[in-house]
């Protein structure tokens, strides 16, 4: 219905996905920025009244440029609210609860774009494009109200950006960048979401699908509902693993570690079979253990809950939400360009071709996670022989980073006073810790 509007190509067409994609990416550390600098419910109305302003003019455009226009803006808001809503969810819950709610908010996403189709064709069959589009956009804009009305500051919100609270600078806000970066769990965090969401996105996008009918020869039937494995996973998966980093913090990079091992394997199997085409129960397998990435990323969120404070988590957020779709982006790319490359092969040869590539960027982010994992744990065990206050306990093991310390800012709660943050440089030449409290004053501790 789309190309008959617009008089466009099927090409064309897969232009609006590609340009959300694009634009969601890019905007994730500009949203974070933003929910540092205004808050999380101003972030979000914005993003509402965004998303419904692109609603309307997709009704009612019929040009392919004012099409793409509204996708972008579209695209705009979309990149807004999670980052906003993950901020939100942080106020309102503790940080033991956390990666249970936002697997349930991711959960309740997939099940809602699932669930949305359906009335969506009826509508599209039975009122048209511009009366579908146009309800939709109105009554997305209506919601901005409520939202606008119904949201409130979180009780957790200890450097609330919200109108009655202290705002913050936008100079300091755009200086933390660095500093967000610098902090060991959100490297961690960055590695990790690029590890988990890369297979998830890159297969239920768009090479998924074609790999299992061209390559394995499946009926497009039969390779739509492996591809529903993605949704049904994120739907089951997500509320098992919140639930079980509830009962103990330490086992999120554990569920991290135990998806990535499985994950190299299934991609090994898939890509050095023999003849180019394993067989259909193993290549189902392997795609439920890719697809079982999507909430896994929900640890990602949770290392930057645990390791920064509420007053840059957003920039936080935004940085680590940008390791998946720089991944799947990225993957998605060389897939294509390798197999541009090996027309000459068989088909089945060919997606080896591109599915090794995919393996050498799952590879890449496998090994990155487990250095940023042990360099993390360094720091954290420090922060822990102080005496300070860390997120959970953790033992040591023989394979942990003993005396290779790095220069890091870590962030630590105080004893006695768990809504009071300090940010200590901790490494070598360092000659003595340098601490940032929140309420921004600054003192020099004594060496060690």
């Amino acid at each position: 219905m789309a190309s008959e509007r617009f008089a466009i190509s099927s090409s064309a067409l897969a232009t609006f996905t590609v340009l959300h994609l694009i634009v969601y990416a890019i905007m994730q550390i500009p949203a974070g920025l933003l929910v540092d600098r205004f808050g999380p419910k101003r972030v979000l109305v914005a993003s509402v009244l965004l998303m419904g302003v692109g609603q309307v003019l997709f009704a009612l455009g019929t040009s392919y440029p004012l099409a793409l226009f509204s996708r972008v803006t579209v695209g705009v808001g979309d990149s807004l609210t999670w980052v906003a809503l993950l901020r939100t969810i942080a106020v309102h819950f503790t940080a033991r609860n956390y990666a249970l709610v936002v697997a349930m908010s991711n959960a309740l996403g997939a099940l809602g774009g699932v669930i949305a189709t359906v009335p969506l064709a009826l509508a599209l069959g039975y009122a048209g494009w511009t009366t579908t589009f146009l309800l939709l956009g109105l009554g997305t804009l209506g919601y901005s109200v409520v939202v606008g009305l119904v949201m409130r500051p979180g009780r957790l919100d200890e450097d609330s950006t919200e109108p009655q609270g202290e705002r913050v600078d936008a100079t300091s806000v755009f200086r933390q960048f660095p500093q967000v970066w610098r902090i060991p769990g959100t490297r961690l965090a960055f590695w990790v979401h690029f590890s988990t969401g890369m297979l998830p996105g890159m297969l239920g996008l768009l090479w998924g699908y074609s790999y299992l009918v061209e390559s394995l020869g499946l009926s497009p039937a039969t390779a739509s509902m492996v591809i529903g494995l993605f949704v049904f996973t994120g739907v089951v998966g997500g509320p098992i693993i919140g639930a079980s980093m509830r009962l103990r913090p330490e086992s999120g990079m554990w569920w991290v570690l135990a998806y990535l091992a499985l994950s190299i394997t299934g991609m090994l199997l898939l890509t050095l079979w023999p003849d180019g085409t394993p067989p259909a129960m193993l290549a189902c397998v392997a795609f439920l253990v890719f697809a079982s990435g999507g909430p896994i990323t929900a640890v990602a969120f949770a290392l930057i809950r645990d390791y920064n404070p509420m007053r840059q988590m957003g920039t936080a957020i935004g940085l680590a939400n940008v390791g998946g779709h720089l991944a799947t982006a990225s993957s998605t790319l060389l897939i294509g360009v390798l197999l541009d490359l090996s027309r000459s092969m068989s088909v089945q040869h060919a997606y080896q071709v591109g599915l090794a590539g995919a393996f050498a960027m799952l590879l890449l982010g496998s090994v990155r996670t487990v250095v940023w994992w042990r360099r993390a744990r360094a720091v954290h065990f420090e922060a822990q022989e102080r005496g300070e206050a860390v997120p959970m306990r953790l033992r040591p093991r023989r394979w942990d980073v003993r005396g290779d310390r790095r220069r890091a800012l870590v962030p630590v709660r105080l004893e006695g006073d768990p809504d009071h943050w300090s940010m200590i440089l901790v490494g070598p030449g360092v000659p003595g810790d340098e601490e940032w409290d929140s309420p921004n004053r600054v003192r020099e501790r004594t060496p060690r």
